[in-house]
């Protein structure tokens, strides 16, 4: 099957709320992902001094940790909800991400903030898996690329903001108020979801919770050319990013030597994700995921080439460097929305078993790139710009193979 259902976001609507309302609320719950991340990276060298952490580059594992449990719990979370539906599994899972931050909070050693942080990921890999489930509930094809485009632009909104909430935290308190303030958030987030967002899986849409039937379900997605050749390339893209999100604080610092704009520099960066998502969601419906996702690849890899070239001959800048990451995220943001939705595409019948394993493959592969470029960090950009070409290229050699040599079409 090649061609690209045609489906408008009201005709492919079975939400049961009101299609901004719904965005919003799948934004918010895929948000406590970002917002569980983000909102650490100021607050990384006071928690390295405080709790004991010798190695500068062994910070990073604050949020590596919280991405190998987010990793590894997604492989539950989708057939839980396609059996027992997916709002007692998201209840749950949101109830615990509000625990596992408290935990965080008070965490009185470097070990114990590790094993708090695997939880939360953990927990947090609920609100992802589930929230992709009940998407793909409730639309199909363009529709549903749509639907992720505008939710990934609220969804955005976390990186944006938790930096700045962190450092602003870290000026009227200690860096254990970050998870706090974490926790209240996924409180409110948990209620909001409560009172309004009914059951979106029909009873007789629920699955058996076999070994047989988990690993048939599996073992259909693994059969599907788009599901697995798209998981892989939103796993090689991710992995640059998380390579990003981990070295991000120590390039401020020691490469630019302006730790103090950290707050103001990841906004800007995150900020043009979300554009690029805005664009992908007007345009989608007219252009086509395939013509925009795969545009917006070889994008990531010329700008990527470019910001190389400019790293490596030592004219790297402060302001070079947040123009062209900027350009190679916003064309990301193009992509991402598009290659997740072409992945599930043709899962609709087990969603919530292929969202686990495209996540579980996503993070865990992600995250495992990520830690590699981020621990090659040297104190220039060099090392980060040379994993966002490898992966780029490495993407994109997997999406012609994918398409058969096909790409750029508009079905």
């Amino acid at each position: 099957m090649d061609s690209e259902p045609h489906l408008s976001a009201t005709s492919a609507n079975k939400a049961p709320l009101g299609f901004r309302e719904f965005v919003a609320l799948v934004a918010a719950m895929m948000g406590l992902t970002a917002l569980g991340i983000d909102s650490m990276l100021p607050a990384l060298p006071v928690i390295g001094e405080e709790l004991g952490v010798a190695e500068p580059n062994h910070r990073q594992y604050v949020v590596t940790a919280f991405l190998l449990g987010f990793a590894f719990a997604q492989l539950a979370y989708g057939p839980l909800s396609d059996r027992f539906g997916r709002r007692p599994v998201l209840a749950l899972a949101l109830a615990s991400y509000v625990l596992t931050s408290a935990l965080a909070a008070i965490s009185d050693s470097f070990s114990i903030l590790l094993i708090s942080r695997a939880l939360m990921g953990a927990a947090a890999a609920g609100a992802r898996v589930v929230s992709v489930a009940m998407v793909r509930d409730c639309y199909a094809g363009r529709a549903m690329a749509r639907v992720m485009s505008l939710a990934f632009i609220v969804f955005m909104a976390a990186p944006i903001i938790a930096p700045s909430l962190g450092q602003l935290v870290m000026f009227i308190g200690s860096w254990r108020l970050i998870f706090w303030a974490v926790a209240i958030v996924g409180a409110m987030v948990l209620l909001w979801f409560w009172l309004r967002l009914p059951e979106t899986l029909p009873p007789d849409g629920r699955l058996s919770l076999t070994p047989r039937r988990v690993a048939n379900d599996l073992m259909l997605m693994l059969r599907d050319r788009c599901a697995v050749g798209y998981t892989i390339a939103i796993t090689l893209i991710s992995g640059a990013m998380f390579g990003f999100i981990g070295s991000i604080q120590q390039v401020m610092a020691d490469t630019f030597h302006r730790a103090d704009l950290l707050a103001v520099i990841f906004p800007c960066v995150a900020g043009a994700m979300a554009v690029g998502s805005f664009f992908n969601s007007r345009l989608v419906m007219t252009i086509g995921m395939r013509r925009i996702s795969h545009t917006a690849l070889s994008g990531v890899i010329l700008f990527t080439a470019i910001h190389l070239a400019i790293s490596w001959t030592g004219y790297e800048t402060l302001w070079t460097f947040t123009i062209l990451q900027s350009l190679m995220t916003g064309c990301m943001g193009l992509a991402n929305a598009n290659f997740s939705a072409m992945a599930m595409e043709r899962m609709g019948e087990i969603a919530g078993t292929a969202s686990s394993l495209q996540g579980f493959v996503t993070t865990l592969g992600g995250a495992v790139i990520g830690a590699a470029i981020g621990q090659a960090f040297d104190g220039t950009t060099v090392p980060l710009y040379m994993g966002f070409l490898l992966m780029g290229i490495l993407s994109f050699i997997v999406i012609a193979v994918t398409e058969r040599g096909r790409m750029f079409r508009t079905a």
